[in-house]
């Protein structure tokens, strides 16, 4: 069961009004909800989702929170059971390797793009955030390095202006978000891949879209051969 205490009260009392979401705002509501869960790690692989829970929980009808299961099974973050409804999907190490295989050409792209549209603002916004990676790393804060990490592959894919691949990327990420986490927390870890990070950052800084591509592929191939040493 997914909720939390404020959300829940709200949603009781849109269920006693008869103010539920439906439509296309009911649908948006319960995939934001539902796709922030999974991602935030509220729900664990394989838990099953119950409709009446969460059409309680969210403040959608029925309708909605079908209807947003159905995109969430699109994207691969969850899959339908035979007669049992539905379920948080579960990759394993094999598939979230395939899947960054695919990233790694995709973020390529949006790093010879990025070095291509560089402007001296994008400059300022990407040194600031390598100051704060190493900061970060320095000061053992992973979960804020995580984050930042983050922050960093959006603004070059903001850069870049290549919406396709952002998109694509943004769905092929929500499927390995476990798998990425158990990797910011391996020791040693964020002082590899921070160097990699500042490596791009360079690249991009200096309109470099071919070395740029090489270091994101470097950077892509590290995280998959680290991967490759959980299995």
């Amino acid at each position: 069961m997914i909720d939390g205490r404020i959300t829940r009260t709200r949603a009781v009392l849109m269920v006693e009004e008869g103010a539920l979401g439906r439509g296309a705002q009911g649908k948006a509501m319960a995939v934001e909800y539902l796709r922030a869960a999974v991602l935030r790690g509220d729900v664990a692989p394989g838990q099953r989702l119950v409709e009446a829970e969460l059409v309680e929980t969210i403040g959608v009808t029925r309708g909605s929170v079908r209807a947003a299961i159905d995109e969430l099974v699109a994207e691969g973050l969850l899959e339908r059971i035979h007669n049992r409804g539905a379920r948080v999907r579960s990759i394993t190490l094999e598939q979230a390797i395939e899947i960054l295989e695919c990233r790694r050409v995709l973020e390529g792209l949006i790093a010879a793009k990025a070095a291509e549209r560089i402007g001296p603002w994008d400059v300022t916004r990407l040194r600031e955030l390598g100051t704060q990676l190493g900061d970060a790393v320095r000061d053992g804060e992973l979960m804020k390095y995580s984050s930042l990490n983050q922050e960093l592959h959006a603004m070059l894919a903001e850069i870049s202006g290549q919406t396709t691949a952002a998109a694509l990327i943004g769905r092929l990420n929500a499927q390995i978000v476990r798998h990425q986490f158990q990797l910011s927390l391996r020791p040693g870890r964020p002082q590899v891949s921070l160097q990699q990070h500042l490596a791009i950052i360079d690249a991009v800084v200096a309109g470099e879209p071919a070395e740029a591509e090489r270091a994101m592929h470097a950077h892509l191939a590290s995280v998959i051969d680290t991967l490759r040493e959980l299995t």
